[in-house]
């Protein structure tokens, strides 16, 4: 919350959607609600998981573009969302960065940095897209594509990327700009069972979409993911 306030672009409608949580995170977006000045809307109450939430925040915005930042996870710098508005044309549906992976505590140490610079509509069948929290997409796009599937362990929001690159021909510009932090043990990467989950909704958001693709080729993606690492 402390890094969208920072944000230098102030045309920014602000939705926390909250699963009825009771660790205090109510008291949290009530704490920070007065700083929005009318810019936060909220919600609190039981969902059907990360992707049901992310349907329900979709269908509160009223803006033209919408972004998704995770609980975890916060703008690498004030001006990202400045740059990212910047993009839009009239002919881009979409844009998408870079982000960056945290340990807990130490937010200085990059360990994994997540570039989406060569990223192709292509390489989809192998389960690359863009990194999905730098994505931004007009809202226009989410009434006609549809939004994310509920049924998904892991894998929605990349059958969400096969869908709008493959399906619906986006066009999408590519910023080259660390957009978010994000702090490691995400849903998608915590174990083996993970990896092995999201290669096979990797391969069904392909064959649903019309996308030939097999669970060797969706495998080859995490032999590249080990040059993503950065010590730093």
């Amino acid at each position: 919350m402390k890094s969208v306030l920072s944000q230098t672009y102030g045309d920014i409608e602000y939705i926390v959607v909250d699963g009825g949580s009771t660790d205090g995170t109510q008291d949290v977006i009530r704490h920070w609600e007065p700083e929005f000045r009318g810019r936060l809307r909220w919600l609190s109450e039981k969902d059907n998981g990360i992707y049901d939430a992310m349907n329900k925040g979709i269908g509160m915005a009223t803006g033209d573009v919408v972004g998704i930042l995770n609980s975890d996870d916060y703008y690498t710098s004030p001006d990202v969302v400045e740059r990212l508005v910047a993009a839009f044309g009239t002919d881009v549906d979409a844009v998408y960065g870079d982000i960056h992976f945290i340990h807990d505590g130490e937010p200085d140490k990059i360990v994994r940095y997540y570039s989406s610079k060569r990223f192709s509509p292509k390489w989809l069948r192998f389960g690359f897209m863009p990194a999905h929290p730098s994505f931004y997409c007009r809202r226009e796009v989410f009434a006609k594509a549809g939004l994310y599937k509920t049924d998904y362990a892991i894998g929605s929001d990349y059958e969400m990327m096969v869908r709008l690159f493959k399906v619906h021909g986006i066009k999408a510009k590519y910023i080259p700009m660390d957009f978010v932090t994000m702090r490691t043990g995400g849903a998608s990467t915590r174990n083996v069972r993970s990896r092995l989950q999201l290669i096979k909704d990797d391969v069904r958001g392909c064959r649903e979409n019309g996308v030939y693709t097999n669970s060797l080729m969706i495998a080859l993606k995490f032999l590249y993911k080990i040059f993503e690492v950065k010590i730093v």
